[in-house]
């Protein structure tokens, strides 16, 4: 198995566990708290748990980054 298809199902595994077994649409507001918990935690685990660092880290990279995931979803529908 390749590092990429790695990475997919642990991201596919992540978010198992963040939804949780909930009813997305019933529960989108706390399945998005979550998230933000742990995207939180793992950019400051990431980032020697420096706040500055991983606030940068979340505008420079992640953002950018998750945009580009969501457009390529977008265009293979």
């Amino acid at each position: 198995m390749t590092e990429p298809q790695k990475d997919s199902q642990r991201a596919l595994a992540a978010a198992k566990h963040i939804i949780d077994g909930r009813k997305v649409t019933a529960s989108h507001g706390a399945i998005l708290v979550t998230l933000e918990h742990a995207v939180s935690l793992v950019l400051l685990a990431v980032m020697d748990n420096d706040p500055k660092k991983a606030a940068a880290m979340l505008n420079e990279g992640l953002v950018q980054g998750v945009e580009e995931r969501l457009a390529l979803a977008a265009s293979r529908r």
